[in-house]
């Protein structure tokens, strides 16, 4: 019921900054949690920050301090401030929108394809 598109992804050097941007569209009704995921290579999927339509947030530790999870006025987009990127923050970042605010997975039904961020040493 409600389609993802990630945007913002690619290549950076070590210290280097990203910004990933992920837009709503569709049935967003009662959508009020909006989230970060990534895969490193090799990988399982790992939690990376959420916000709730309140501003709410949490962080995942070996992130906090250097990402920031953000979302518009309308809240249909979210976005993902990179700053301080290490080689260990490749993966491919996934998109999510549900109607729990927490870090597990399966409280996200809606996904988005992904977008590959990749940091270099």
């Amino acid at each position: 019921q409600v389609e993802l598109v990630e945007s913002g992804g690619g290549l950076v050097q070590t210290g280097g900054s990203l910004r990933l941007s992920c837009a709503a569209s569709g049935r967003t009704f009662g959508v009020d949690a909006m989230a970060w995921f990534r895969q490193p290579p090799g990988k399982e999927r790992e939690f990376v920050a959420t916000s709730w339509a309140d501003g709410d947030t949490i962080y995942a530790d070996s992130v906090r301090g250097r990402f920031t999870i953000s979302r518009d006025s309308g809240k249909k987009t979210v976005y993902l401030q990179m700053n301080s990127l290490k080689p260990e923050d490749t993966a491919a970042y996934y998109c999510a929108a549900g109607r729990i605010f927490d870090r597990q997975a399966a409280n996200y039904d809606n996904w988005g394809q992904g977008t590959q961020v990749t940091v270099s040493s």
